[in-house]
């Protein structure tokens, strides 16, 4: 069900921007009388969730129990975990497992009971999964769902250009407010209002050149909320996940946790299982210490660390339960011909999920009135400088259903002037011929990422990172094209803009990704240069130990950055 273009329509009481379990859920749980305008990217199945594989966490097991999983997340956490958050995560899985399972959510069982595995770090089995494809699993009902509610209109293939951010009767002393996105959808320009509008637009994984992220996790959220003047928090922190397919001309296909949890093991080229070199739970230590002892294990043993892997062995797990946990992975490792239950995996890090985000509440409230964020775009406190494994599609939930206690009050009017929209579009059309500048753009920054601000990091390179960066940013706010685009989404003009051709609709998404993608990537480095610590996912070789001083959060609001008090 897509939204037509029509006045009436662009009035919404709330706007959800992303499809992913976040976005779904948080717009399911929203009272039914508010209409709910729901804005994807693409269409409702892609999302990083849907490529999820693990599970959700839930301390359901009779030898389980609350204190034990807001234990093991906290110890995941560094010390940088919001206590609060841990409680109100752990406190509240049960009641939303039990949401997806009424929702039908097919989730493995073993006889009546649910089924529940071991991930990294869990000091219990505790992880619900669907096979390998949890995430798919849980995404496909819930749009099922969404699709079946009344109030809910979905918006497809839409990208958001920006928040749309003013002060009440234009006075500049006034607080400001988010009261709509500004949005290209169907080759037109929109303003899209809304008295509260929730991002649940997922990670950044794309900011680096190995990812397990879909191609649309971008960071538009972070980018934008950044841009509107909302506080961020501890972005330096990124999880790599140890163990993504590594196979010329292959995806980053991730190779689920939940397999070295059943017992895979990690072995080099000459057989070893060589993690126990590096901390004494071997393959089961947290993510940041395997791909750590990956990445030190192929400098240490290989010409080329850059290119090279190490192998993940299934073989000693029983063939039958490979069959019946993974037939996804045997699925696609199939396609690239390996056979899982004869040969080993060839793997290596990937950047995977983003702890650091928009600064958020237990009510899922940013610093910005209007503005909520849910998800991995948040920063809700529950994963601290490093997730615990599964705590994600969780996180995702409970801060989703936050938003049943949403009041909303009324906007102020805004006036939509007369400007001549037809010149604005004539401008958009000349300005094309940029676009090989901004693919260059798009295709460098993440070599450069990958290189200056991946599994190790140092003052030098991340310095020589920031520059290039800020060179580029401006290099690119310079193009008639952005001069155009920026002068068109703060002006007053709020009437639709018709674009040409989907040819520009697609161009426009292409400046605004490559413009989300470089702000992330500046964002990122300078809160790395910040912490001169190692602590959770962010390791640096030129102070590889935890500081007690740093046990704090970074802040960061329009260019200043700044430490908060100690956690």
């Amino acid at each position: 069900m897509s939204v037509p273009s029509t006045a009436t329509s662009q009035l919404f009481d709330v706007l959800v921007i992303g499809g992913g379990a976040a976005g779904l859920y948080a717009a399911l749980c929203l009272p039914d009388h508010y209409r709910v305008g729901l804005i994807t990217k693409d269409t409702l199945a892609l999302s990083a969730s849907d490529w999820a594989q693990g599970g959700i966490a839930a301390a359901i097991a009779p030898d389980d129990s609350p204190v034990l999983h807001v234990e093991d997340t906290l110890k995941a956490g560094a010390g940088l975990c919001d206590v609060e958050a841990v409680n109100l995560l752990v406190e509240q899985a049960p009641q939303c497992v039990q949401s997806l399972v009424n929702m039908g959510v097919a989730f493995d069982r073993h006889g009546d009971s649910l089924a529940l595995t071991l991930e990294a770090a869990h000091s219990r089995r505790r992880v619900l999964h669907a096979a390998d494809t949890t995430g798919r699993a849980m995404v496909t009902t819930l749009q099922a769902h969404v699709l079946n509610r009344p109030n809910i209109r979905v918006l497809p293939q839409a990208f958001v250009l920006d928040l749309w951010v003013s002060c009440q009767g234009g006075d500049r002393q006034a607080e400001p407010r988010c009261r709509g996105v500004i949005v290209v959808q169907s080759n037109e320009i929109r303003w899209l209002t809304a008295k509260a509008v929730v991002l649940a637009t997922g990670g950044g994984g794309q900011v680096f050149a190995q990812t397990t992220n879909p191609a649309l996790s971008t960071g538009d959220g972070v980018a934008m909320a950044w841009r509107a003047g909302a506080q961020l928090r501890d972005l330096e922190f990124f999880q790599f996940h140890p163990t993504a397919l590594t196979k010329p001309g292959a995806p980053r296909f991730l190779i689920s946790e939940a397999v070295r949890g059943e017992g895979a093991h990690l072995i080099d080229a000459q057989g070893k299982r060589f993690a126990f070199d590096y901390h004494p739970a071997g393959e089961l230590a947290p993510r940041d210490v395997v791909s750590r002892a990956i990445f030190n294990h192929l400098q240490q043993t290989t010409p080329d660390p850059t290119t090279a892997h190490v192998w993940l062995d299934l073989r000693p797990i029983a063939p039958e339960t490979v069959r019946r946990r993974f037939p996804n992975i045997i699925h696609v490792c199939q396609t690239w011909g390996i056979d899982v239950l004869q040969e080993p995996i060839p793997v290596a890090p990937a950047a995977h999920y983003w702890m650091g985000g928009i600064t958020t509440d237990t009510l899922s409230r940013t610093t910005l009135a209007g503005l909520y964020a849910v998800g991995e775009t948040a920063s809700t406190g529950v994963h601290g400088a490093n997730r615990l494994a599964s705590n994600s599609l969780l996180e995702c939930l409970v801060f989703g259903a936050q938003l049943r206690s949403l009041e909303l009050s009324d906007l102020p009017p805004d006036p939509i002037s007369d400007a001549d929209s037809d010149r604005d579009a004539n401008k958009l059309e000349r300005a094309l011929e940029e676009l090989a500048q901004i693919k260059y753009w798009r295709q460098e920054l993440p070599r450069l990422m990958w290189q200056s601000a991946g599994i190790c990091r140092e003052h030098r390179s991340l310095n020589a990172a920031i520059t290039q960066v800020e060179t580029w940013k401006q290099e690119l706010m310079a193009l008639p094209l952005s001069q155009t685009l920026v002068h068109l989404l703060n002006s007053p003009n709020r009437a639709p803009l018709s674009l040409s051709s989907s040819t520009l609709s697609q161009s426009l998404r292409l400046w605004g990704e490559t413009r989300n993608l470089l702000d992330v990537a500046d964002l990122i480095l300078k809160s790395a240069v910040l912490r001169t610590e190692s602590r959770g996912g962010h390791y640096r070789s030129d102070y590889p130990a935890v500081d007690p001083k740093w046990q704090v959060h970074t802040l960061v609001e329009h260019q200043t950055w700044r430490r908060s008090r100690s956690v």
